[in-house]
């Protein structure tokens, strides 16, 4: 092997090592700050049950809920309280993926990257809020109309903390679709024209994510497609809006150069 061979070696090694030195530091400081949060959050996690479980309770028959397993009044308002520790830090945890994948992009693209960064912070929020006070009222005072009259509507509070993690997370997620919308823009995937033709197909598709994410009700599921659909609409006009800013910036650029 040439001394040329043995340098690119070198390099690649301690590129790949450095890497992984900055991965690690990365994940360091979001462990940090979820733990540090849920330690904060700890003395809470009776009153943050309280907050969180209260669209339920209200609708339910004595306005409380049940504990079937002996250890469930003790884990599950601890469960939440570590759920809610990483929802908080989520800026955090974003931040942080945002600082390792940075020193890779062009000053170009950091110019974009980073209002997309703090948009799908606000977008995350806006879907965990959406879902709480409006999905949970309509679902649960829907649920609690259509029980039986020789039925009463006792929920486990384990049940519960199952049933909205999995519903704050998958409006979370769903909120996002304007970020993933200019982002297949941005690589080239795809064009704003393009998904506009698209538009029945992703109001269909809209409904069967809905379909697989949410409860079996119709108002649940109409509940997350509505949203999903018009914050599809925003995406295109956002990637609209990016690929006019970014033609204009190497419009720019030429210029400068020549």
């Amino acid at each position: 092997m040439s001394n040329e061979e043995e340098k690119s070696d070198d390099l690649a090694e301690g590129t790949l090592l450095s890497h992984l030195v900055e991965l690690r530091t990365r994940l360091i400081r979001i462990s940090i700050a979820v733990i540090g949060l849920f330690v904060v959050l700890l003395p809470f996690s009776q009153r943050i049950f309280e907050v969180v479980s209260r669209p339920l309770v209200e609708v339910l028959p004595g306005q409380k809920m049940i504990a079937t397993a002996v250890t469930s009044p003790l884990l599950t308002p601890f469960k939440l309280t570590f759920f809610v520790a990483l929802f908080v830090a989520m800026p955090v945890v974003l931040y942080q993926v945002w600082a390792f994948v940075a020193p890779g992009l062009y000053k170009k693209e950091k110019h974009f990257a980073f209002p997309l960064l703090g948009s799908s912070i606000v977008l995350f929020y806006a879907g965990i809020a959406f879902a709480y006070f409006v999905v949970f009222e309509l679902v649960f005072g829907f649920f609690a109309s259509v029980t039986p009259p020789n039925v009463e509507m006792m929920t486990d509070i384990s049940l519960y903390l199952d049933f909205i993690t999995k519903i704050f997370l998958a409006f979370g997620i769903a909120f996002e679709v304007p970020i993933a919308t200019v982002l297949i823009v941005w690589t080239g995937i795809t064009t704003p024209q393009k998904l506009t033709k698209a538009r029945p197909y992703v109001f269909l598709l809209a409904f069967i994510v809905g379909m697989f994410l949410t409860p079996p009700d119709i108002i649940s599921q109409t509940l997350l497609a509505v949203p999903v659909y018009l914050l599809f609409e925003l995406g295109i006009l956002m990637s609209r809006l990016f690929t006019r800013k970014s033609k204009q910036s190497d419009d720019e650029a030429v210029a400068t150069d020549d």
